[in-house]
């Protein structure tokens, strides 16, 4: 992003974290500090919800886009954060995009793929044509299991694996 920055002139790079934001266990945060990305949504002190009213008044048609947290939060704790496996979860995340679902998460655990659905969407992601559609995906993608988390989908549920002095610290 650095060398894009520069490439373009721009003084600053910047991402969205905001308010909401800070009460979990957030690695990218540390990265973005460390690298002098600005935060401007935070700065601000907006909230989600602030956030999606004010693009919306603006009539901004991503004003209720589902959240999309880095993809490097997809991938489980201990393994390697590469640009391969961060490619397998965009590419899954596109497939299940296009399959027409809407909130809902890939989680990299190695040779196991879990997939988390929205409660909403799960009646259709259970019908057995589905399930192998995901099945098709993930294997063509290099998994050796594929998982439906009957869970559904939760935003940081990678973090329960977390021991309880890692969560809800705040950013400095």
């Amino acid at each position: 992003m650095e060398e894009l920055r520069a490439q373009r002139g721009f003084e600053t790079i910047a991402y969205g974290v905001n308010v909401d934001d800070q009460g979990d266990f957030r690695p990218g945060q540390k990265a973005a500090q460390l690298h002098h990305v600005s935060a401007p949504l935070l700065a601000a002190g907006l909230t989600k919800m602030e956030i999606r009213e004010l693009a919306r008044n603006a009539s901004l048609r991503i004003w209720d886009k589902p959240a999309s947290a880095c993809l490097s939060s997809r991938i489980e704790y201990g393994r390697p954060v590469t640009r391969e496996a961060l490619g397998v979860v965009e590419q899954g995340e596109d497939a299940i995009r296009a399959l027409g679902f809407r909130q809902f998460r890939v989680r990299h655990h190695g040779d196991i793929v879990r997939i988390e659905i929205a409660r909403e969407e799960m009646e259709r992601a259970l019908n057995p044509a589905m399930a192998a559609e995901f099945t098709r995906i993930f294997k063509s993608l290099g998994f050796k299991f594929v998982a439906l988390d009957l869970e559904g989908f939760r935003s940081g549920s990678m973090n329960s694996l977390l021991p309880a002095e890692n969560l809800h610290r705040r950013a400095s």
